[in-house]
């Protein structure tokens, strides 16, 4: 008999879809947040069977059953832990514990890829196209190398993840694993996801309206409140506001925080650490602390919303050779233009700055910090510019 306890996002079922393929009506599986993963260890080692072989995947437990889990390995129990996240690496100090973060370069692991290979390797599941391709798809998604490859089907298959129950959800994908030689969309789930996008894009347009900024922990987050499309929301909003560090989606309702970041600079499950939470270098969680609630919702929430820069414009562009000129919610103008290649100045209402920059980039990132700038539109830039030269001319 088998038990997998498995996280309750597309990664963490598809590997109760593979465990059902492998193990048929001999295993029992249960889907967890993360918090709740701790609380059926316990249950297993205080009532389980203890021939029954346990695994855990996308999920690691905390230090109490770490060591509860090892007692029950060395006395003779059946258990293996498969997880790919940064802060479950010390996992591999132990024999049932399998962590990796990165399966060989330039391709990250996800729980789904890394139990199809265990079960391959075990001989419980015979390879197929179509199961290779689910979870290749599963994997993309999970690390985001779905956008690196532009492979839509990957995010559309997390899409229809949340369109369904997970129980229908299930179903669908173990009967085309077993009766399809490829994986793929039928017809009604294609026009289902052609909606969805439709409606997800108008979502984010929305929250884009409502991002606020603020220095939290040394760093620039943009916060907002959200209860959908987390992963999607954050990607847009960190690609539309590249300035800031990461994006925190705050859902008051399940109270947890999610971040999200395009930087590789930048390790959002360090932050998510900072509240007792954890995650990968680009995607993380946290709950809503005490200590979170105050920082992210109680100091922000009179702030003002970032405005977007212009989007049509043909004269006042970025990295233009005759600078870009942004403004503020207190009608101050920055202009920020280049001296020379690497070096980059502002001009405030027509009175330059003291900071000198080596990139547009870098200056850009300034303005909208500190300033919380937007770029205008074309009219207010050509006005500008012939303001200037008035002036110049008295």
């Amino acid at each position: 008999m088998y038990k997998l306890l498995s996280h309750n996002d597309l990664d963490g079922v598809s590997c109760g879809i593979l465990a059902k393929l492998a193990f048929g009506s001999g295993v029992s599986v249960r889907y967890n947040s993360i918090s709740g993963l701790n609380q059926e260890v316990e249950r297993f080692l205080e009532n389980g069977d203890p021939s029954t072989f346990l695994f855990i995947t996308d999920l690691s437990v905390n230090e109490e059953n770490e060591q509860k889990l090892n007692d029950f390995y060395q006395t003779g129990g059946k258990v293996q832990l498969l997880d790919h996240h940064k802060t479950a690496l010390h996992l591999n100090n132990y024999g049932w514990g399998h962590v990796v973060v990165e399966e060989k370069e330039d391709r990250l692991a996800s729980a789904t890829s890394l139990f199809y290979e265990y079960l391959l390797t075990h001989e419980h599941l015979i390879p197929s196209a179509a199961a290779a391709e689910f979870v290749e798809l599963v994997r993309q998604y999970d690390t985001w190398e779905w956008e690196k490859y532009d492979n839509q089907n990957a995010k559309r298959l997390n899409a229809l993840f949340f369109l369904l129950s997970i129980d229908e959800f299930e179903e669908k994908m173990m009967n085309r694993l077993k009766t399809s030689g490829h994986f793929f969309f039928d017809e009604f789930e294609e026009k289902i996801l052609d909606m969805e996008e439709n409606k997800t894009e108008r979502y984010i347009r929305r929250k884009r309206r409502e991002l606020v900024q603020a220095p939290i922990e040394n760093q620039f987050a943009g916060i907002v409140f959200a209860e959908s499309y987390h992963s999607e929301l954050g990607n847009e909003l960190s690609k539309d506001c590249s300035h800031l560090d990461y994006i925190a989606i705050v859902n008051v309702g399940s109270k947890r925080i999610g971040f999200r970041t395009i930087h590789d600079s930048v390790d959002v499950s360090r932050t998510a650490g900072f509240f007792g939470g954890g995650g990968h270098a680009k995607a993380a969680g946290c709950s809503l602390t005490a200590d979170a609630f105050r920082q992210f919702v109680t100091e922000t929430f009179d702030l003002e919303p970032l405005k977007e820069d212009a989007k049509r414009n043909r004269y006042n562009m970025k990295n233009n050779s005759f600078g870009a000129l942004y403004e503020n919610r207190q009608e101050e103008l920055f202009l920020l233009y280049p001296l020379h290649e690497q070096e980059w100045k502002i001009e405030h209402n027509y009175i330059n700055l003291p900071e000198t920059f080596t990139s547009f980039q870098e200056g850009e990132t300034f303005l909208k910090r500190q300033y919380a700038a937007w770029l205008v539109r074309d009219e207010v830039f050509v006005r500008y510019l012939m303001d200037y030269v008035r002036k110049v001319k008295d």
